[in-house]
């Protein structure tokens, strides 16, 4: 059975949680792109707060790319999966995949963030949204990446994730705000009746009718 319709949909139902944060001035919402930002775009038009992405890039396994062995952020965060198994020969394939995805990062953070790396959370309460989660580490690996920028309060909103993803953020961010926990979790994607891929120009064309694109253009790095 299919939660969602799709992530438009999944956005406003997510959105309707978060109602004690709606007008306040101090708010920041932040989509973990690409998937997330359809979501992340529905909860800060509900919410009445700024859009901005942080960027997280998952280190898939060299046989497994959809198992996650870590993770990276933007401002240098780099963390492991401690459920996956660390053998000796998967490290010069390790070493390429975490060099293909930093430049993967930095082409997005040009790309999205018109090649601003600054994020200005300092003193705010930030929403970090994505479509879900099944493991939790890229979204960890977002936590902690603003939790370097000194927000004041950091919140994860998914729609559905796993309850161990959901159990694991609770440890390090303020407060995990998720929809649904199915005991029986696959793939996120499982959960959508439409699933399909987040494009590019998706990203750049929601952030642009937040009206966020035009502040990232003329932002001072923090």
């Amino acid at each position: 059975m299919k939660m969602f319709t799709d992530r438009a949909a999944a956005g406003r139902q997510l959105a309707s949680h978060l109602q004690q944060y709606r007008g306040r001035t101090d708010v920041l919402v932040l989509g973990v792109p690409r998937g997330g930002v359809p979501v992340a775009f529905e909860v800060a038009r509900f919410l009445e707060a700024p859009l901005d992405v942080m960027i997280v890039r998952k280190l898939g396994a060299p046989y497994q790319p959809e198992f996650a062995l870590g993770a990276i952020a933007s401002g240098g965060i780099t963390i492991a999966n401690n459920d996956a198994p660390q053998r000796s020969e998967d490290s010069p394939a390790m070493a390429e995949i975490l060099a293909e995805e930093r430049k993967e990062l930095k082409r997005r953070e040009r790309s999205y963030r018109a090649g601003c790396p600054a994020i200005a959370t300092g003193n705010r309460i930030v929403i970090l949204v994505d479509d879900g989660a099944a493991t939790g580490t890229s979204m960890l690996a977002a936590v902690r990446a603003v939790r370097k920028l000194d927000a004041k309060k950091i919140i994860v909103a998914l729609p559905v994730a796993s309850m161990e993803a959901c159990d694991m953020l609770r440890k390090e961010a303020d407060e995990v705000v998720c929809l649904s926990t199915p005991a029986s979790f696959s793939a996120v994607g499982s959960w959508y009746a439409d699933f399909d891929q987040t494009t590019d120009q998706e990203v750049i064309d929601l952030l642009a009718h937040a009206g966020q694109r035009s502040r990232i253009l003329n932002c001072s790095r923090v």
